[in-house]
């Protein structure tokens, strides 16, 4: 049996790989962008999968198809996504390829149209791929392009994704909203500059880390409803050349009845393929996740530093020994895997800024470096959100003596008393304290400032972390 069968295209012939689904473009692709090793995101794929299913549909309501041909590219991309490991191989092109993202379009074309081929004959052979019985520009992308398919399978994929993200957001937030219910009586001491501040409890401190995930997941669905419009069916420019005026919201239709969702057709065609600014959007709103889980990460890791020369007000839970050398040392290692996520998305967001500026008269040419950052900014922020939330927030501890101790022993303990005492009078037991190593209480009773109940009254938890006041 032949290994290779001989296609054509404009530029000439070559040689591909008799049981290879995918055809010459796809080959020339590989073999012009061998750069980085990575394939685009299976996320990605799919969504471009179920474009082209609701383009055939479209088409044969349209009569722009036969139905032999329609039915044949609905049941090749059906079967592709119900057995996509065993097809994975077939999607070979670099995430780095020709900006409109014309490589991956014209592979997954490829794919369908060989796959089709193969239902139409009713068995599995390779003798007529590539002799495109069914094609794949004129049949698998009637009505398309790369530049309306590309950008609405990013949203597409980046909107599916959102959902387990958003539920990923909430559990911490919950989460972390226990563990403030959980130490709302624990008072320690503050800290600005990373110097000594006002008391406050450590359940406050938590219900902070809540309320900013609490923002964050309604930045994340505010910026996720503008993904739901679609550039498909404004073809190469927006305008819609060569296709039938109720295209597009057929193709829509169809796109919904698979998906379960309300995806709707751009307002206006031609933005919808010019402008990816609503990709710079919600790329946004991860970065904006990132910098919040990334403040919430580096807090722990303080806060848990030591356990004999750092803060250790709180103790993480161990996950696995932390030094090949220092027996017995546990690092706070899931918050640095958070660390590093967070940072990541942060980059991925700046080169998604960039590339979606860069878009230039009728097309933006840098889309699939956007796709795959987009997709893995979601998908590595939903998986490290989940482990954070199960692997350390839930199991976090306080140390409730040291909290404590910090509390009492803090200078900024006497501004509680500025009101009651005056500023001269604190001045005075902060010299005090600090000459002495006496604690406050001690100065303050001693001076005859306070009796020890009066003192109980205005250094409680209430009254120094401004529960009093709610």
């Amino acid at each position: 049996m032949d290994k290779f069968r001989t296609e054509s295209d404009s530029l000439g012939e070559k040689e591909v790989p008799c049981d290879a689904y995918y055809g010459i473009h796809t080959l020339r692709s590989v073999e012009n962008f061998r750069i980085s090793g990575i394939m685009m995101y299976d996320e990605m794929i799919k969504s471009i999968i179920y474009l082209k299913i609701s383009c055939a549909k479209a088409n044969m309501e349209l009569k722009a198809i036969n139905e032999g041909k329609g039915e044949a590219i609905i049941r090749a991309s059906e079967e592709i996504l119900k057995n996509f490991g065993k097809y994975k191989a077939q999607f070979p092109v670099d995430i780095f390829q020709a900006g409109s993202g014309t490589s991956l379009n014209m592979n997954i074309n490829e794919v369908i149209a060989n796959l089709a081929v193969e239902i139409l004959n009713k068995r599995h052979s390779t003798k007529n791929f590539g002799k495109k019985t069914i094609h794949p520009n004129d049949d698998v992308n009637k009505g398309q392009s790369t530049n309306d398919i590309i950008p609405s399978a990013m949203k597409i994929s980046a909107y599916l994704l959102s959902e387990n993200l958003i539920y990923a957001q909430e559990n911490l937030e919950n989460v972390l909203s226990d563990k403030g219910n959980e130490f709302k009586d624990i008072l320690k001491s503050g800290r600005t500059h990373l110097q000594d501040a006002v008391p406050m409890t450590l359940g406050q401190e938590f219900d902070a880390y809540s309320r900013a995930i609490e923002k964050d997941i309604e930045r994340v669905k505010f910026a996720k409803i503008f993904l739901q419009e679609l550039a498909i069916g404004g073809n190469a420019i927006g305008t819609g050349i060569n296709t039938h005026s109720k295209f597009r919201e057929i193709i829509v239709k169809h796109l919904n009845f698979y998906l379960k969702r309300n995806f709707v057709p751009a307002k206006n065609r031609i933005e919808g393929v010019q402008f990816l600014t609503d990709i710079a959007n919600f790329s946004s709103a991860l970065k904006m996740v990132a910098i919040d889980l990334n403040k919430i990460s580096n807090d722990l890791r303080l806060l848990n530093s030591g356990p004999y020369t750092g803060f250790n007000e709180i103790f993480l839970p161990a996950v696995e020994p932390g030094s090949s050398i220092m027996p017995g040392k546990i690092n706070p290692s899931i918050c640095e895997a958070i660390n590093q996520i967070c940072y990541k998305v942060m980059g991925n967001d700046l080169t998604i800024t960039n590339c979606c500026a860069a878009g230039q008269l009728e097309l933006n040419t840098h889309m699939p470096v956007i796709a795959h950052s987009l997709i893995e900014s979601v998908k590595i922020l939903t998986n490290g959100i989940n482990i954070f939330a199960e692997k350390t927030v839930k199991g976090i501890k306080a140390n409730e003596e040291r909290c404590k101790f910090y509390a009492e022993n803090s200078l900024s303990l006497i501004t509680a008393l500025n009101n009651i005492l005056g500023y001269d009078k604190c001045v005075e037991i902060a010299k005090e304290r600090i000459k002495t190593n006496k604690s406050i209480r001690e100065i303050i009773i001693e001076k005859g400032y306070l009796s020890r109940d009066e003192i109980e009254k205005f250094l409680n938890v209430k009254f120094l972390t401004g529960e009093k006041q709610k």
